[in-house]
């Protein structure tokens, strides 16, 4: 009954009918923020809403029952366990914060889909090397911020006239988010040679150390892909290994057996 059950839980059926849940509910979740959509078919989409929750809860009793404490031992488990389990929190004052809760359940996606575990292992494996940069880019902002406070703090101060003003607003022209009209220009009017810091800033951080956040994660991409090759590999091989087996021991019964003939 487990293994038939087991089959059931794994199948590419079975999966694809959970894919579907996710996807209809995330539009109905959707929709219901549409005040015109709630007129016209609320009580279907809560129908919908409240279906899909059974429908996933099923499903993790469904793996508890084969898997046990098993279960747990997969990452991916634990987080669609926890993803359901917070909208089934009995609702209090904070209703309105635990319906919005709901819409967590679309990032299941991540773990039905195998495309998209492979990016988010690709991330996870580019942490310690984005942990660097990011110290990297902490170091030039704080420089940075130091530098525009004593710059152009004074004439400034909305801006630049403390350390956190100053990284915010050099947070703003790193984005290239109104950088030259909205900040640059204007501080240029009283600072006429301001631009060549503002341009080394925009070099340093846009184009050089934003893009090592770009190179490690394609890296980890990469990583990530060579990985699922060489275990594709590993499984071939020991499927070729053994097929070859089986292969020599026919051909030794059949050797037997013609000597019996004899």
């Amino acid at each position: 009954m487990t293994d038939r059950l087991k089959a059931f839980i794994e199948s590419r059926t079975f999966q694809n009918f959970i894919v579907g849940v996710i996807i209809v509910n995330a539009i109905a979740l959707g929709l219901e923020t549409s005040a015109v959509a709630m007129e016209m078919a609320g009580p279907v989409l809560i129908a919908l809403d409240r279906l899909a929750l059974s429908i996933f809860v099923a499903e993790i009793v469904l793996k508890l029952i084969v898997y046990r404490l098993r279960f747990f031992r997969d990452a991916w488990n634990v987080f669609d366990f926890l993803v359901v389990g917070v909208t089934l929190m009995p609702a209090g004052e904070g209703v309105s914060v635990l319906r919005s809760l709901r819409i967590l359940r679309v990032l299941r996606l991540i773990s039905v889909v195998p495309s998209l575990r492979k990016v988010v292992h690709a991330l996870l494996r580019a942490i310690p090397g984005m942990g660097s940069v990011v110290a990297l880019l902490s170091l030039v902002f704080y420089v940075a911020a130091v530098m525009a406070t004593k710059l152009f703090g004074a004439s400034f101060p909305d801006w630049f006239g403390t350390i956190g003003a100053s990284t915010y607003t050099l947070f703003q022209v790193m984005t290239l988010e109104s950088w030259s009209m909205g900040i640059v220009r204007p501080v240029m009017e009283v600072y006429p040679y301001a631009w060549i810091f503002f341009v080394l800033f925009i070099l340093l951080t846009t184009f050089a150390v934003l893009n090592l956040f770009i190179a490690i994660i394609v890296d980890a991409m990469a990583q990530e892909h060579k990985a699922e090759e060489d275990e594709t590999r590993s499984e071939l091989g020991g499927e070729h290994h053994a097929i070859i087996a089986e292969i020599r021991a026919l051909k030794e019964e059949v050797a037997a057996l013609r000597r019996e003939g004899r």
